[in-house]
């Protein structure tokens, strides 16, 4: 039962780890395909619009930024619906003390 277990575990650690570093071994070769491509362009002598790349990269650090923000924002929407369910509710009762006290002398303040 315990080499089973250690079996398992080691199996599930190594898998794990496989995936960590793919992910992170995935972004390397990303970056290193756009160097090198720019890089052989140069060396060829032809030529290479680096605006143009660098606006892409700047959409896609955009997109990963913009991703990140709607996490923040869903993680903190509770927060943000409950602070204008209160501001709706100060609202209604301003409205409703101010139709009470309509004709009173002390007014709606």
């Amino acid at each position: 039962m315990r080499k089973n277990f250690l079996i398992l575990f080691l199996v599930f650690t190594y898998i794990w780890s496989w995936s960590i570093f793919n992910a992170v071994n995935a972004a390397e070769n990303k970056t290193q395909a756009i160097i090198g491509h720019v890089i052989t362009e140069t060396v060829k002598g032809t030529e290479i619009d680096s605006m143009a790349i660098l606006e892409q990269e700047l959409k896609i650090l955009m997109h990963k930024s913009t991703l990140d923000m709607i996490k923040l924002i869903e993680s903190r929407l509770p927060d943000i619906l409950e602070g204008i369910a209160a501001e709706l509710r100060l609202q209604s009762d301003e409205k409703i003390k101010c139709e009470l006290l309509k004709g009173s002398p002390n007014g709606c303040i």
